[in-house]
């Protein structure tokens, strides 16, 4: 049923049975003065019908990406969703699943999480992974705090072309444990290799990446490790999943930590989330990993089993020993990135990527070939790019939005010193008609 209604005689019978005579006996503790004397200012009852045909009304005053094309990006990227998904995260034994503490009951819901991580470890090229995190700019946090307490110190070089949210949740996580945070400068799109070696020392904890970079970007990943492997300090990487259909996985050119936003795999852009942390490390930073681990085992009669496992949350033990405070994980976020990986396979995830390559990089010749537009960097990129134009980013924007277009994110607030750029972000779901249309109206711009 939509509702569970009562009739006069059961409200009644609710009264008499805590002992209050009327509703508005419930009510007695309030002061008389704040309470409303008048009826609701309400509109009158409307039938199932009218109510459905009010709330479409109202859904359709929204921007809908089913309805524009869409090339924003900055973290949050419209990619196609199968239906194999929904089907999947809707069965009741998953969408109302609980905390799996209770092994004997929770077999499914655990073996999935197990499936999960062990893609996650594929993917990133590590030994181990965690049941998710809240999502990427959380598990970039808890990657920093890990390298913290692993190595002793309290250094962080982060390199300014990360995610500008994602090195605002660091510095969140991190100044109650006295950590300096040093940001890394860029050069053309990427971190700057010569300024950065200077600021990389012995107190360093761990030198940040981002792969591809905030700017799309691709960072000069073997010898930011190098420079943390000089100085002791450990290596992080914040991957697109995306992008290691085609892309070395950060765990094959020395990420000790490497993290990744799932909302990529299966997972709506839901007006910024809920979406999923993905996180995995060596077996040596094993114990030290936050967050839930899904295992394997066997139980008494010799049957393969699974269990949550190396539980070192603050929940559980001491909280001086505790690795992290996080309690939960997005199991059903998970689940969706699972279902869509394997929905792709190996083979899928490649041609995706290819996919979204070439289409990115034809965009981005198409608005290149524009009077008064050019690239704003000549690093090599993956599916987003930025751009200089030759008006300000606000005026483009509402050019586009006349034209059904979403596009064109100014990163001004973070990076003042790009007053022009605008970074354009492109999936496969954008079709050459659109991508065409999306140059057409910028070539209107003057």
């Amino acid at each position: 049923m939509r509702y569970i209604p009562i009739t006069g005689d059961e409200k009644a019978e609710m009264l008499r049975a805590i002992g209050v005579e009327s509703t508005d006996a419930l009510f007695a503790d309030i002061p008389p003065a704040v309470r409303l004397s008048r009826p609701l200012d309400l509109p009158g009852p409307l039938s199932e019908q009218e109510i459905d045909a009010e709330m479409r009304a109202l859904a359709q005053k929204n921007l809908s990406t089913q309805d524009y094309a869409c090339f924003l990006g900055a973290g949050a990227y419209d990619h196609y969703i199968p239906a194999v998904v929904d089907a999947i995260i809707r069965r009741g034994e998953f969408l109302t699943a609980y905390t799996p503490y209770q092994p004997e009951i929770s077999q499914g819901v655990l073996q999935a999480i197990y499936e999960y991580q062990t893609m996650v470890c594929e993917l990133l090229g590590l030994e181990v992974a965690n049941a998710s995190m809240y999502d990427g700019a959380s598990a970039l946090a808890e990657a920093a705090v890990m390298a913290l307490h692993a190595t002793g110190r309290k250094g962080l070089a982060v390199a300014r072309s990360v995610h500008p949210d994602y090195r605002r949740v660091i510095r969140t996580y991190t100044e109650g444990l006295g950590a300096a945070v040093t940001e890394l400068p860029m050069g053309d799109g990427a971190t700057d290799l010569a300024r950065a070696e200077a600021l990389i020392t012995g107190e360093t904890a761990a030198v940040i990446v981002q792969m591809p970079n905030f700017f799309g970007c691709l960072e000069p990943v073997r010898d930011l490790a190098r420079l943390a492997r000089q100085q002791g300090a450990l290596f992080i990487v914040a991957a697109d999943p995306i992008s290691l259909g085609i892309l070395e996985a950060p765990g094959h050119y020395g990420a000790d930590i490497a993290v990744a936003e799932g909302q990529s795999l299966g997972n709506p852009l839901s007006f910024g989330g809920p979406w999923l942390g993905m996180m995995a490390t060596t077996e040596k930073l094993l114990r030290r990993l936050p967050g839930r681990i899904a295992g394997a085992t066997v139980d008494v009669r010799g049957q393969r089993g699974f269990v949550l496992t190396l539980q070192a949350r603050e929940q559980h033990i001491r909280r001086e020993k505790a690795t992290s405070n996080i309690c939960t994980n997005q199991a059903l976020n998970a689940l969706a990135a699972t279902v869509y990986l394997t929905w792709l396979g190996k083979q899928g995830i490649r041609e995706l990527a290819e996919h979204v390559l070439q289409k990115a990089h034809y965009a981005q010749r198409q608005i290149a070939s524009l009077p008064g537009w050019r690239p704003a960097f000549s690093a090599p990129f993956f599916k987003e790019f930025a751009v200089l134009g030759p008006a300000e980013p606000a005026r483009v924007q509402r050019h586009l939005l006349e034209k059904k277009i979403l596009g064109g994110y100014s990163p001004s607030r973070d990076y003042p010193e790009y007053p022009n750029l605008m970074l354009f972000a492109v999936t496969e779901k954008r079709t050459r008609e659109e991508i065409d249309r999306l140059a057409a109206a910028l070539g209107e711009v003057q």
